[in-house]
Formats: C-alpha cells, structure tokens, sequence
C-alpha cells in the first residue's frame, strides 16, 4: 500500500522503501516524520503485506521473492513520480534499492541511505548527486573496510556523499520496536536527515 499526500513547492517528493524486514510501522513512522516537514512520501510495500520478526525472517521473505523481483517492484512502485526529480531513501535492504534506482536515474535530486548501501558499477556516473548515509559504526552488514571503498566509489562516480556513523548503535537503530534501537542515534539521525533535505 502506499501513503502520500500533496506536494508542496520547495519540498522534495521521496520514495522510501522498507529494509528486510517489510514495512512496519517505523517505516510509516518516518514517512509521517517527513510530511511534518513538507515533503510527500511514497511508501511501497515490496513484500505485499508480508512482516518478519527478526532479521533471518526477513532474509527468508526476501530470498524467496528474489533480488532481481524486488528490484523490479521498486522501480514499478517509483516510476509514475520519477518526472519530478526524486529523492531516493531506504532502510538497510531499502537503502540498498533506492541506491540502486538514484543511480541510474538522471533526474534524481538526492539519496538517503539508512542503514544500508550497495554494490557501484564500475561505470556509474551521477552528476554531483547528493548522497547522505546514516549507518551504526561498527555494523556487521556494513563493515568499515567495505563503507571505505563505497565510499571511494561513490565519490568517483561524481556523487556529493556525507556518512554519519554512531557508535555502539544497533544495525536498523531507527527502529523503536527492535532491540537495535538507539533513542540518541535515531533522533541525531532524523534532524541530519531532515536538513540534508530541507537543501535540495
């Protein structure tokens, strides 16, 4: 299902996509966050109604629907806005996604990563794209040698890219309803977030 309202001038029209473990209420917890702030939201359910308790749950759930299936949703789900310059943004198997998208599409106006990135063809190039990523610091999905060279990359590509690392926070800390979660984190995480796209 997806959740929107009416764009406002000046503001930017997100897509916001759900990490592995489906689209909780977080998820619409952060879109709500973002109306307050102007900007309308679009939230894709990629799992058609299907929720995980724990992360291997997820896996589970995404494993069966496969990579290649939920990347053609996202883009489905993106596609009839995609005229107006989108922001990209996702949580950890989201932000996974939405990296994916921004990259290949000319007209994004920025990229929002929670809690996960994603491989970088060689050839990617983006033309000062501005990229803001929120990860917890150490992360067992996103290890410091690999958020180093992504971040190399990315910067090669042509991207304008910002990380934010938090200490001793959970994987998805923006999550209040798992034991990731880190109250500090998540709200330095969201007033960050809410400036870098307040400026595009």
């Amino acid at each position: 299902m997806e959740r929107k309202v009416t764009a406002v001038a000046d503001t930017s029209t997100i897509v916001l996509f759900h990490s592995a473990y489906g689209l909780r209420p977080a998820v619409q917890e952060a879109a709500d966050r973002l109306r307050a702030a102007g900007h309308e939201v679009v939230v894709p359910d990629l799992y058609e109604g299907q929720t995980a308790e724990t992360v291997e749950d997820g896996m589970v759930i995404k494993e069966r629907i496969g990579r290649d299936e939920l990347l053609k949703r996202a883009i489905t789900a993106a596609a009839p806005y995609s005229d107006r310059g989108l922001v990209y943004a996702g949580f950890s198997l989201g932000g996974a996604l939405a990296q994916n998208l921004a990259l290949a599409d000319d007209k994004a106006r920025g990229l929002l990563l929670l809690h996960g990135t994603s491989d970088i063809a060689d050839d990617t190039t983006v033309d000062e794209l501005p990229v803001q990523l929120h990860v917890a610091d150490p992360d067992p999905f996103e290890p410091h040698d690999w958020l180093n060279a992504w971040y190399l990359r990315m910067r090669r590509a042509g991207a304008d890219v910002e990380v934010f690392r938090y200490a001793g926070a959970g994987h998805i800390f923006t999550d209040p309803e798992l034991p990731d979660y880190d109250k500090e984190a998540a709200e330095a995480t969201w007033r960050v977030a809410l400036g870098f796209l307040t400026g595009l």
